[in-house]
């Protein structure tokens, strides 16, 4: 079908162009730290009360200027509010479905939950520290891995000094969990 005859926002189903890592499991609450949700309000609210003014403003000026068709300041504007109108839609949605979870709550406690920070222990030799975050909060290079990723879900419920068996792509590895702490993430 012709684009003259779709509307603007037709087929924009906003999760679905997310990769399978960012997707919520059906009827899943938006688990996230503090901070995390604090930096998902900030940055819709950078949209509306910033960003989508000055694109709107440079629109305005575009079209007065007479021919729509050939105007580059009109087009790429118009291109620029759809995306951030569709940004803000999504980050609504998904602050309107968080669950906002303070790892500093869990106390002193030992089991491993959402917002725990973990140090590994990888095949007996390779250490490393990964906190259990929201998908929108996850980033692998900061150690922070989302409550939904294979890691995390093989995590979940083990208990410092637990040894497990996971499965990765070059095989099975062999993990010991030496620490479990809750802490305020930034």
């Amino acid at each position: 079908m012709s684009k003259a005859f779709m509307r603007e926002d037709a087929g924009d189903d906003d999760e679905d162009d997310l990769s399978p890592a960012l997707k919520l499991p059906p009827g899943s609450k938006n688990y996230i730290t503090p901070a995390g949700y604090a930096r998902l309000v900030a940055e819709q609210e950078e949209l509306i009360k910033r960003e989508r003014p000055r694109i709107v403003e440079v629109v305005a000026w575009a079209a007065s200027n007479g021919d729509r068709s050939e105007n580059g300041d009109y087009l790429y504007g118009k291109k620029r509010l759809r995306e951030i109108d569709r940004r803000i839609r999504f980050l609504s949605k998904r602050i309107d479905n968080a669950q906002v979870v303070d790892p500093t709550l869990q106390g002193d406690n030992d089991q491993i939950f959402f917002g725990a920070t973990v140090t590994l222990c990888w095949d007996g030799s390779e250490t490393q520290t990964y906190s259990i975050v929201g998908i929108d909060e996850a980033d692998a290079a900061r150690g922070r891995i989302s409550w939904i990723s294979p890691l995390a879900r093989a995590l979940i419920k083990s208990r410092e000094g637990d040894s497990l068996r996971f499965q990765t792509p070059a095989g099975v590895r062999e993990i010991d969990i030496l620490e479990v702490v809750y802490q305020a993430l930034d």
